[in-house]
């Protein structure tokens, strides 16, 4: 069976985005589902030693899903400048069109059971003069999942995504509580409590993991802890 795609955003930039599309493709992965990833638009990406850019993230989403869609239509625009992608686009004389990441959308979303897309920043950072991440999701036609960087702040920012997300239409599926610290402080503490009264319970609450490097003991590590601290199946909504 196939499911529908899902668009990961975040409350802010980074508050784990990457780490939690990763944690969840791999237990997809784990579960026994075939898992596509599109990361429509990367910023500051690597230049490579023969001038190509490497966008790190897109790598990572490739690695821990497992997918065999090709890096290229895996992220279709990669930039080199570490800006909003608007911003980024502008400056290295790209346009950036939302049917160019429909159509590479598409053709991973075709051979997997199940699809994760990541966006950059929240949903309101611009893509183009006239459209957002939101405006992309709507596009899509996919449901979003918001990643909530546990942090002082975190209470404002995720009422706001959500609010808006729910204001313009967009179906939000649920929120994960991503740990950005060890040693968590009292407003990282309290920010489950609060944002459960206000929104109700997270689908997954995650624990401070640092960076993960891509290896098959690490894959197997995300799996496990995601299966465990992340009802996966509420991610899962049939075509």
């Amino acid at each position: 069976m196939q499911f529908n795609s899902v668009f990961i955003t975040g409350t802010d930039t980074a508050v784990g985005k990457t780490t939690v599309a990763c944690g969840i493709a791999a237990a997809l992965n784990q579960g026994g589902r075939s898992v596509g990833v599109i990361k429509p638009v990367e910023t500051g990406c690597t230049a490579l030693p023969n001038g190509q850019l490497q966008p790190e993230d897109a790598v990572r989403l490739k690695f821990f899903s497992g997918s065999h869609a090709s890096l290229d239509v895996i992220c279709p625009y990669a930039l080199h400048l570490p800006l909003a992608p608007l911003v980024a686009a502008q400056y290295e004389g790209i346009a950036i069109e939302l049917e160019t990441i429909a159509r590479c959308h598409d053709a991973v979303a075709a051979g997997h059971d199940v699809t994760l897309i990541e966006g950059a920043g929240g949903l309101l950072v611009p893509l183009t003069t006239e459209a957002t991440f939101a405006d992309l999701a709507a596009r899509l036609n996919v449901p979003v999942l918001v990643v909530v960087g546990s942090r002082l702040g975190a209470l404002n920012h995720a009422l706001l995504t959500v609010r808006y997300a729910q204001s313009v239409g967009l179906r939000v599926i649920g929120y994960v509580i991503n740990f950005l610290t060890a040693a968590a402080d009292e407003a990282a503490r309290t920010n489950v409590a609060v944002l459960t009264d206000w929104l109700g319970p997270p689908v997954g609450i995650v624990p401070h993991l640092s960076q993960i490097e891509m290896t098959a003991t690490n894959r197997q590590r995300l799996a496990d802890v995601f299966t465990e601290r992340v009802r996966i199946a509420e991610l899962l909504v049939p075509r």
